[in-house]
């Protein structure tokens, strides 16, 4: 089966479930429909969220929708371990044995209503994984068409390196924001891209709207500004700060808002200048960059 590029932004469904907006089916085929309509056609999960429901909601959303498979994208992510209902797990931990892996993408695959996922993420690392292991159970889930590709999520470079003794890591899916930049000076990004590796962010928007101190406070007075020039709102023009970094991140948005995903779009139809986007790296530093 041929890969499919993944749309420029990611629908995040972590709150979709329990964990967040608790939507019904009838929302989630609604949500689900509008991302579609705004040309976001990329759906990221992990089996954790809900407790280990959000998928299962999910995809009895997407059975039901009328939405066709190969005009969507499914990413999963798998290996931690946290204790829930009818789960055995005692204490938060993780689990990279190979049979753990396979289990885990196939449960996701009975969740998803689906025969394969496009992204399979190996959640956090783990000091005890062992790269055999992991590379045994990437390679039967490929050759049995059950993942096209493969990532990690919250590796460092020599973690992704130490993957990559055994198997090719595709994508990493980090932190990154205005408010949490260190990745592109800590030579995470770089990393990728000197490796090939996609990254993808989480908390695309940092803490700006989550926090009133000084750092926030400092970006807002100047995104306000910036936001008249661009015609765009802050948290647009927040995405459009990430997009223009050359490695290619592609932000993974949280919200369950129609109208605010419709607008989020907008950060791809446009190019932030150069010396905004660096007043805006400033702002978030404190002081004069070096």
């Amino acid at each position: 089966m041929t890969k499919k590029s993944f749309s420029k932004i990611i629908a995040g469904t972590m709150t979709w479930g329990i964990w967040g907006k608790n939507l019904n089916k009838t929302q989630m085929i609604e949500l689900m429909n509008s991302c579609l309509e705004t040309g976001i056609t990329t759906f990221d999960h992990a089996d954790i969220y809900g407790s280990y429901s959000t998928e299962s909601a999910f995809g009895d959303a997407f059975g039901e929708s009328q939405i066709k498979r190969e005009n969507i994208q499914l990413i999963s992510k798998c290996g931690i371990q946290l204790p829930a209902e009818n789960r055995s797990a005692k204490i938060h931990h993780y689990d990279y044995s190979k049979s753990h892996i396979i289990r885990s993408a196939e449960k996701s695959l009975k969740n998803l209503k689906t025969d394969y996922l496009d992204l399979l993420l190996l959640h956090r690392p783990s000091p005890l994984m062992q790269v055999d292991a992991i590379a045994e159970a990437i390679e039967k889930l490929k050759t049995e068409g059950k993942i096209l590709d493969f990532g990690v999520s919250n590796f460092t470079p020599t973690q992704t390196n130490l993957i990559q003794t055994k198997t090719k890591v595709n994508y990493n899916q980090i932190e990154f924001s205005i408010t949490h930049f260190e990745p592109m000076l800590d030579g995470s990004l770089d990393h990728m891209q000197l490796n090939r590796i996609k990254p993808m962010c989480w908390s695309p928007l940092g803490s700006v709207f989550k926090k009133s101190d000084d750092k926030s406070i400092r970006i807002k007075k100047l995104a306000e500004q910036l936001s008249l020039k661009y015609n765009v709102g802050i948290d647009v023009l927040l995405l459009a700060w990430i997009l223009k970094h050359p490695s290619g991140i592609s932000p993974v948005f949280g919200t369950a808002d129609k109208t605010r995903i419709t607008n989020l779009m907008k950060a791809t139809t446009f190019e932030m200048e150069l010396e905004d986007w660096f007043v805006l790296w400033t702002a978030s530093a404190g002081n004069p960059i070096p």
